[in-house]
């Protein structure tokens, strides 16, 4: 889902402000790759925690008439030394015990595969592990957990250069700068697993998704506000500037694409996701479509030894 809507977003968002001190390009890079390397770090600092996530998908027709949705609510807890996401409930509905322990066991499995192939090491038996709720084992994973890579799921690289300080704002209480990136690498890069009708893509098709990637970073913007103390970002949007580049764009018209993610302090001087919000307009020959995804993370919390997930008392 979230490649879908990152394929979706070209954005431009102008702004104006103060200037602020920060006005030599070279201390901006710097300063900027400072807030990238904190970004990717910070989510490791504490080496226990737990935390609750809502999923929202909404589709709203012609003049805003409900057409489908759906809310999923999680818990993420640490098992095994992994992140591991727990369906609570759908739509309202609690999930049950054997569905919530076999979902979690397959996402444990796929996190530990994961974890493997990054570190480089033979797969190992695929037998689920035992089920065992304890949450007090300490973080061993190297790979962001999903809760970070969702919040983040446009990809900033840093860039020498592509930045530019608008000025000094104020955010939650807060003293931020506000920077706005124009990225030329963010659409880059293709799947080698890709497949163009189960066959190895040729350089008709590379060069094509060479072209759109190169249009998509065209016409995209990222605007930040960033705490310059802590190099932390607090908040990044993202609005469209329009797609009329995409092919059939006479079927389908993008018209409107935001998207938002805000950071919290959830423990002292540890900065993790708080919420994400995209919006997506699309005009087609019967009218409007608004479709909005969302993402709430809340109650972010340390557990106790004897703290388990999803199991009642007896």
């Amino acid at each position: 889902m979230h490649r879908v809507i990152a394929a979706l977003l070209g954005v431009a968002l102008v702004a104006a402000g103060r200037p602020a001190r920060l006005d030599a390009q070279t201390d901006l890079d710097a300063f900027m790759r400072q807030v990238v390397a904190r970004r990717d770090d910070n989510w490791k600092k504490l080496q226990q925690y737990i935390l609750d996530e809502r999923e929202t998908f909404e589709l709203r027709g012609p003049n805003r008439l409900p057409v489908w949705g759906q809310q999923r609510d999680y818990t993420y807890y640490i098992r095994d030394g992994f992140f591991v996401r727990s369906p609570v409930k759908f739509n309202g509905v609690t999930i049950s015990e054997e569905e919530r322990r076999k979902f979690e066991n397959d996402y444990l499995v796929r996190q530990q595969k994961r974890e493997r192939r990054a570190r480089g090491q033979a797969a190992e038996p695929t037998d689920a592990p035992v089920d065992v709720t304890d949450v007090g084992s300490l973080i061993q994973q190297t790979r962001e957990p999903q809760f970070i890579s969702s919040a983040y799921f446009l990809r900033f690289k840093f860039e020498e250069g592509r930045y530019a300080l608008v000025g000094r704002e104020t955010l939650d209480s807060r003293e931020v700068l506000r920077v706005e990136y124009y990225p030329e690498r963010m659409f880059s890069g293709t799947d080698r697993r890709r497949r163009y009708d189960g066959k190895e893509p040729t350089d008709k098709d590379r060069a094509r998704d060479a072209e759109f990637q190169r249009l998509m970073n065209k016409v995209a913007l990222v605007t930040l506000w960033i705490e310059p103390k802590a190099h932390q970002i607090l908040k990044y949007s993202f609005d469209n500037v329009g797609f009329d580049f995409l092919p059939a764009s006479w079927l389908l018209h993008v018209s409107d694409v935001k998207a938002t993610m805000k950071v919290g302090e959830m423990f002292p001087d540890v900065w993790l996701p708080d919420s994400l919000d995209v919006n997506v307009a699309l005009i087609l020959a019967f009218g409007q479509l608004d479709l909005r995804y969302s993402l709430d993370y809340h109650d972010y919390r340390q557990p106790d030894v004897t703290t388990k997930v999803g199991i009642k008392d007896k």
